[in-house]
């Protein structure tokens, strides 16, 4: 999923506090690589550009995309084009496997979880970011959005136990996403005249809102889900090419 529109514009300090949801992303991925041993074999199913390739330096980083998602991508960087459901690779090849909001773009997303897990080693770790409530893109490449209970369940049929669920803020995080998002709309134009000010309407609660978060302590309304889940040690795979 690429950044939406108003990142670009933002000043880089308040992305943090805005894009919450690529942030918290971005953390996870860092933190994921830190806890890993140099050479470990790392597999990113769905790696578009590669954009978290840079986080894996000290590890054997394999990028793979079937590059249908976005005509305007650079997929050059990918180490293998590739169906999801068919991964070319033998089981148990990686020791980590990393799946970042690319699991609203499968036709059959349990195939593919399960194909991941098949490829993962016994006992190592998959990370996972899903959307939530997000707005339509790459279409017509964009299928599902999921709840915490979709996801896991989907995980857990794969063959891998859910250790960490987290979604990315709250409804007020959302709702300051959403008023962002509004901007793309005074784009283009006549339509320019408009953009400042409905930036000075939208802006201010959308800088303000994120501090309200506390109060959604159920986190029912969110932008999306990070997970961390571990492949069950008894999963027994038949092998496939």
């Amino acid at each position: 999923m690429n950044h939406t529109w108003i990142a670009y514009h933002l000043p880089k300090p308040l992305r943090r506090h805005i894009l919450h949801f690529e942030v918290e992303i971005e953390d996870a991925v860092a933190e994921l690589a830190r806890g890993l041993p140099p050479g470990a074999r790392v597999l990113d199913a769905g790696a578009g550009e590669g954009q978290y390739a840079h986080h894996f330096a000290r590890q054997r980083y394999c990028g793979v995309d079937l590059a249908v998602g976005d005509a305007a991508w650079d997929y050059s960087r990918l180490d293998a084009i590739a169906d999801l459901t068919a991964l070319p690779f033998r089981t148990g090849a990686f020791d980590a496997a990393l799946h970042i909001v690319t699991i609203e773009h499968l036709r059959e997303p349990g195939r593919a979880l399960q194909e991941i897990a098949r490829v993962l080693a016994p006992g190592r770790t998959l990370l996972i970011a899903a959307p939530h409530e997000w707005e339509v893109h790459q279409a017509p490449h964009d299928y599902f959005r999921y709840t915490r209970y979709g996801l896991a369940y989907l995980l857990e049929s794969s063959g891998c136990e859910v250790t960490e669920m987290r979604a990315a803020g709250g409804y007020f995080r959302l709702l300051a996403r959403r008023l962002l998002n509004g901007l793309q709309f005074f784009t283009g134009g006549l339509r320019w005249l408009w953009f400042i000010p409905a930036a000075l309407i939208v802006v201010p609660p959308a800088l303000v809102l994120p501090f309200l978060d506390f109060l959604d302590r159920e986190r029912n309304f969110t932008v999306g889900y990070i997970c961390t889940a571990r492949k069950r040690k008894e999963t027994n795979w038949t092998e496939s090419s």
